[in-house]
């Protein structure tokens, strides 16, 4: 009889090895591997010093990472990122990690890179050599930066949306008014302050609350309560009709109005005694309701002769320009705390005078202490007495985000770009920006034309050599450390 030596299936069956899998590569092909792999690859020898640099991306390029060749790895992070290097280096031979390394960088902030780093070779052999692999992390940090800032945003509109509805509530239940909020097209009330359920009858506002609007009221389907009803719906406000609550209750007048809330239509409903309908405040009562929302309102508000000097400001104004009372900004020039320069009140007080308002002004108001906050202004002009006066609504809108931010210290890449500058900066810097950004395109594209040649690139753009280096200095571009030797 004989025996199988065949073993089980897939006993006899080797797994291939690495360089069965990958063949023989020649170096070029393994840096090409590399480069596909990361942003940026070094290679280092046994005393952890960097002998070659590989660039997968044009954003690791810009980072000048030719200069860390021949220097010590540990040499080219940040302070607080050199225990992390030394940690990837002591568990290289054994259980590659992956850590956040700091660079510094030439654009003035630090440039994050995710490295992991892998032993090649054996201390018993003396060719130690080990390979970092590294991954930019700056568009991550972005996202979690914008993420961050929208979450903020999120949170301020979370906390404004409580305290308006803490303000509602406290004045719908406060009211000495009868107020009763109900459901447009059932008709079914959904809310009754107080007074409404004292009015009313009610022994409490669960109670009225979910029962139709119509059954308050004797005859529900009189005509003017029915026209008001229709006009309510249609013209979100109707004329008040008289009416007589249920029961033997009394006469009253009722006030319809119609809202939207999310996508539902919904009537505001106010009744009260017939005979006692609140008279039209006064103009002197008027006049005081308007001047302590002046008072008291969110944005800075501020009152000027037709010259520009204050004379009102509220308190928005007073805490935006750091002053601690109203007398030290009466009889001052507003042009003292608005505007980047000298000429924009001007400008702003004749466009008033010309059209009569102004809206969404952009411009800087400058605090007494120094703090400066970008503002929008609406204007328009007003006469009282027969004097003319200007009145100005100032927003703070610096908190608003960018749809895109611009990275700090870059210039402008369109004609748009640059038109959203004029009335925030001087012309003179304008025309600066925009010298420079030329200037450095067309260094940019000479060296791209003559593959990175100084000399050449200088003799193309019509520049002595010691003038080109000057200007790459300048722009931050490339290494100048040969080159200008």
């Amino acid at each position: 009889m004989k025996t199988s030596t065949r073993g089980p299936i897939g006993a006899g069956r080797r797994r291939p090895s690495g360089k069965a899998a990958l063949g023989d590569l020649e170096g070029a092909d393994v840096q090409r591997l590399v480069s596909a792999a990361s942003d940026v690859a070094l290679m280092l020898d046994a005393d952890g010093v960097i002998r070659d640099v590989i660039v997968g991306s044009e954003a690791a390029a810009a980072e000048n990472t030719g200069q860390w060749v021949g220097r010590s790895w540990i040499d080219t992070v940040t302070v607080e990122s050199r225990v992390k290097v030394e940690a990837l280096l002591r568990d290289a031979a054994q259980a590659p990690r992956w850590r956040q390394v700091n660079h510094p960088s030439p654009s003035g902030s630090d440039w994050p890179v995710l490295y992991s780093a892998v032993q090649l070779g054996s201390a018993n052999s003396g060719a130690v050599r080990t390979v970092v692999i590294g991954r930019d992390l700056r568009a991550t940090e972005a996202l979690q930066l914008r993420l961050i800032e929208a979450q903020q945003a999120m949170e301020r509109d979370y906390w404004r949306f409580r305290q308006a509805e803490t303000r509602y509530r406290h004045l719908f239940q406060s009211s000495s008014e009868a107020v009763l909020i109900a459901d447009a097209a059932t008709l079914k009330i959904l809310e009754a302050n107080p007074a409404a359920t004292a009015l009313i009858g009610g022994s409490s506002t669960r109670r009225i609350a979910g029962s139709s609007l119509t059954a308050l009221f004797e005859q529900p389907g009189a005509r003017p309560l029915q026209a008001a009803l229709a006009a309510a719906r249609a013209a979100r406000k109707s004329e008040a009709v008289r009416a007589t609550l249920a029961d033997g209750g009394e006469r009253v007048s009722v006030a319809l109005s119609s809202f939207r809330q999310d996508d539902a239509s919904l009537l505001l409903v106010r009744l009260t005694r017939f005979g006692a309908e609140p008279r039209a405040a006064a103009s002197g009562e008027g006049d005081s309701l308007l001047l302590g929302f002046v008072r008291s309102a969110p944005d800075g508000l501020v009152f000027t002769d037709s010259d520009g000097r204050i004379l009102l400001a509220n308190a928005a104004f007073l805490a935006m320009a750091q002053l601690g009372s109203e007398e030290q900004a009466r009889g001052e020039l507003l042009d003292r705390w608005l505007g980047r320069t000298g000429v924009e009140l001007g400008v702003l007080l004749q466009n008033v005078r010309q059209n009569g308002a102004v809206r969404l002004f952009s411009t800087l108001l400058r605090g007494e202490d120094g703090a400066s906050t970008e503002v929008e202004i609406s204007a328009s002009a007003a006469e009282q007495g027969g004097r003319s006066a200007l009145a100005f609504a100032v927003r703070d809108v610096g908190r608003r985000l960018s749809a895109e931010p611009r990275a700090a210290g870059e210039l402008p890449r369109s004609a748009g770009e640059l038109a959203e500058l004029v009335g925030r900066v001087p012309l003179k810097d304008i025309v600066g920006e925009t010298t420079d950004l030329i200037e450095q395109l067309c260094i940019e594209a000479a060296l791209k034309l003559t593959g990175d040649n100084r000399a050449s690139a200088a003799q193309m753009l019509g520049l002595s050599r010691q003038s080109l280096y000057v200007k790459l200095r300048r722009y931050g571009l490339g290494d100048l450390g040969e080159s200008e030797t």
